[in-house]
């Protein structure tokens, strides 16, 4: 089969390559899958580099999250053969069949096709821990969500909407406003640049944000301080803007608002029951036609440098999927 390997660290992508693997030989436990598409991330990117907390040792597999159907499982499996299923792990997605434990699967939602499945698990339910598990996010509510034209300020974005909330996306690429803004009935799309306070506080009447969601950090964590509301809450999910924030205890004691930071795959390892009852709350609102990932484009495996480089230029707007065997 052929397979996206990391085969060295590097800051350029020079070392990945697309390979020919023998097809993964599945132990008990596991589900053979033969991949149908690939979601590309953000951490994807970062572990070429042996930049994000998980660090590998070369060579792997890249991709996280996949989607495709069941070739084999144990004969008291909860799949079958030909269930279209979506899931993965922390490596081994972009190639043409991976074996995966069961307990990482699930099947995919009725009505979203292999693309939207890949894309749909790690955005909505790192979306769904932080906005609905941490954050108990209410209809009516203000939602400031920075970093819009990711996977996971794009999920959050969506599920928000679906829950009854205003909704502000913010960003750091003006080209990309009108973008966002055509795939949601929005509140408001800003700038995230400067102080953008004012905005915030024009376009709330004064009240500010009950939730801030910052995948970005730096900068806009520090202004992201100002446009909380009082008892409301900072939901740290990364730093994609590359430095990481300090913030003096005396601004969350005056402001009377919480830092709260969401890591979706911890949560749902140290509290399974949990995290079972968010997929299958994503699942379901997936189901019922409330939410679908945006995808921004859709390329053969072949083309994995596109992928991968339009990522590190932030020229997304939505997921980037790979579709092995084209």
């Amino acid at each position: 089969m052929q397979a996206l390997q990391v085969t060295s660290l590097s800051s350029d992508l020079s070392g990945c390559e697309l390979v020919d693997l023998p097809t993964p030989q599945r132990q008990s436990g596991e589900v053979l899958v033969r991949i149908r598409a690939a979601s590309l991330n953000f951490p994807d990117l970062l572990m070429t580099r042996g930049e994000y907390q998980f660090k590998p040792e070369p060579p792997f597999t890249s991709g996280m999250e996949l989607s495709g159907e069941v070739i084999e499982a144990d004969a008291d499996s909860a799949f079958s053969v030909g269930d279209r299923i979506m899931g993965g792990a922390k490596t081994g997605a972009m190639a043409e069949y991976a074996s995966v434990p069961e307990r990482n699967l699930r099947l995919a939602p009725e009505g979203l096709d292999y693309p939207q499945a890949a894309a749909l698990g790690a955005a909505y339910t790192t979306a769904y821990t932080a906005l609905v598990e941490q954050g108990a996010l209410e209809a009516g509510q203000w939602v400031l969500v920075h970093g819009a034209s990711g996977g996971v300020s794009l999920a959050a974005i969506d599920l928000a909407k679906s829950l009854g909330a205003k909704v502000i996306a913010a960003t750091g690429s003006p080209e990309k406003m009108d973008r966002i803004g055509a795939l949601y009935a929005l509140d408001a799309v800003i700038e995230s640049k400067g102080r953008f306070r004012e905005q915030v506080a024009e376009i709330t009447d004064g009240k500010l944000c009950d939730l801030v969601l910052d995948t970005v950090g730096g900068d806009i964590f520090d202004e992201s301080t100002r446009c909380v509301a009082f008892g409301g809450k900072l939901l740290v999910v990364g730093f994609a803007g590359g430095r990481i924030a300090d913030i003096a205890t005396n601004i969350p004691l005056i402001k009377g608002f919480s830092v709260v930071g969401v890591r979706a795959g911890e949560y749902a390892r140290r509290f399974p029951d949990r995290g079972k009852r968010i997929a299958g709350e994503v699942s379901r609102t997936a189901s019922e036609g409330q939410i679908a990932p945006a995808i921004d484009r859709t390329i053969p495996l072949a083309h994995w440098r596109e992928a991968f480089e339009a990522m590190a230029g932030r020229k997304l707007v939505g997921k980037i999927i790979l579709e092995p065997g084209r």
